[in-house]
């Protein structure tokens, strides 16, 4: 073991032994304050990474399921640790993460990439929106944004760019710099235009309603992001290209897209059949209301069909460690936030931080204030999961207290993680293997990440507000 791992470890021991000798705050029930330690832990873990998540999230389950067990709490039983386990929201990623990685071992995300590059890419700003609009076609079946520009996107388009003969080294403003930069940027747009289009947003789905109390189906969630969204990726290509153009104007996509489509050859069944259970996700998660099932049923059910199809194979969701990775440590932080909020945590802290903040009948004005941070503070932030497990529930109370409207404030909580992480070159996982490919630099990728995220603020607070607003008086969500 590494002396940094050491310390790493005695710093996530240290947290709730520290916590536990503190006095225990007055109106905070004793296990609340032991329980909020080891939340406390895992959330600093989170952001250390001593250990993968599901790591620190298993260890933070067994103290937990200790901690119950030997205090005897009446209203809290070790058990219910683990009921995120059983959460809709987590077995729906843990489902679609199976259609993520059909779209790349099937080969049907490269042959929708290249039929695009023909189709709209005659110019570099059209390898723009090719990207755009792959990326937003594909995000509904890939709740892992890594896998899906990192995986899928981000090789084609680099491969595009070396066709172009720009080299990172010598002619990265040529295309490289231009056409790298916007995969990440487009992509942190089409995270929280769906559910399923990123791991996170069902976390913090999850954790939000118990505190705002509202309830958002997966239909709901895309019409809200749907305005929004859509304008954010007309704008980001061009406004990237305005920003730092590239060298190159034209681009010979016939010749690229017939490359690549030769190399993929005929269209299979395997890809047929995909394109079809695709569809079959959709119109689900869209009428599940409709049809009285829940979005995660249709999401096991999907994936069920696609094992039985042989689109892929039970091999290939055990070597999906994405998939599981998130069913672990997802599972584990909805698990811990529940019995914090039984524990009465939350109604506590709404307590304390109602004494404290007082924004008067300014309700519109703390919720303003409350997005602004919520995109600043993703500054400090390397993972969007751990972004989401630390401040989302701290904003949501804050936000109850100050009286922020419950559905506009969770809209807003819930798409500015996505669009927060574009402010550095580490805001997500995508983040370093974009930035890897040597194109761009540190400087650069700050600036255009910034000018995306704020703008995309600006757009939610007003645009979006209106939007949002006009759908919650329709009743549609």
């Amino acid at each position: 073991m590494s002396k940094e791992k050491v310390w790493k470890l005695l710093v996530l021991v240290a947290i709730p032994i520290i916590v536990a000798l503190l006095p225990t705050p007055a109106g905070l029930p004793p296990i609340a304050w032991l329980l909020f330690g080891l939340y406390l832990a895992a959330i600093v873990g989170l952001v250390l990474k001593p250990y993968s998540e599901p790591v620190i999230l298993l260890a933070t389950i067994a103290a937990t399921a200790i901690v119950i067990g030997l205090y005897g709490a009446k209203d809290v039983k070790a058990a219910e640790v683990l009921k995120g386990y059983s959460s809709g929201t987590t077995w729906l990623v843990f489902a679609a993460f199976t259609l993520s990685a059909a779209f790349v071992i099937t080969g049907l995300g490269k042959r929708i990439a290249y039929i695009l590059i023909g189709k709209l890419g005659g110019t570099t700003l059209g390898l723009g929106y090719v990207t755009a609009i792959l990326d937003l076609v594909i995000a509904p079946a890939t709740p892992s944004n890594t896998a899906r520009a990192g995986g899928i996107v981000f090789p084609i388009i680099n491969s595009v760019a070396v066709a172009l003969g720009s080299d990172p080294e010598t002619s990265p403003r040529k295309a490289g710099h231009y056409l790298m930069v916007n995969v990440y940027m487009v992509t942190k747009t089409t995270s929280y235009m769906f559910l399923t289009a990123m791991a996170p947003n069902a976390l913090a789905l999850a954790m939000m309603s118990d505190i705002l109390h509202i309830q958002l189906s997966w239909t709901g969630w895309a019409l809200a992001a749907a305005l929004p969204g859509l304008l954010m990726l007309v704008l980001t290509p061009f406004i990237i290209y305005k920003m730092y153009p590239p060298e190159l104007k034209k681009v010979d996509n016939k010749k690229i897209a017939a490359a690549g489509l030769a190399e993929l050859g005929p269209m299979t069944l395997r890809e047929k059949m995909l394109a079809g259970v695709f569809v079959l996700a959709l119109l689900g998660w869209i009428f599940a209301k409709s049809l009285g099932i829940d979005e995660s049923s249709v999401a096991i059910g999907v994936m069920a069909l696609s094992l039985i199809l042989g689109i892929v194979t039970w091999d290939d969701v055990l070597k999906n460690k994405g998939g599981w990775n998130t069913l672990i440590w997802y599972g584990g932080i909805i698990g811990m936030s529940g019995v914090l909020t039984k524990a009465g945590f939350f109604k506590w802290l709404a307590e304390v931080l109602g004494e404290t903040l007082n924004f008067g009948d300014h309700s519109m004005m703390a919720f303003f204030a409350i997005m602004f941070i919520s995109v600043a503070i993703r500054y400090l932030f390397a993972s969007g999961g751990a972004y989401v497990a630390a401040m989302v529930p701290v904003f949501a109370t804050v936000g109850v207290v100050s009286g922020a409207p419950a559905m506009l404030l969770a809209l807003g909580l819930l798409f500015s993680n996505a669009y927060g992480g574009a402010l550095t070159h580490y805001g997500g996982a995508a983040a370093p293997i974009v930035f890897g490919a040597g194109y761009n630099d540190i400087r650069s990728w700050w600036i255009i990440g910034g000018v995306i995220a704020f703008l995309s603020l600006l757009v939610h607070m007003t645009i979006g507000v209106g939007w949002w607003e006009m759908l919650i008086s329709m009743g549609i969500i």
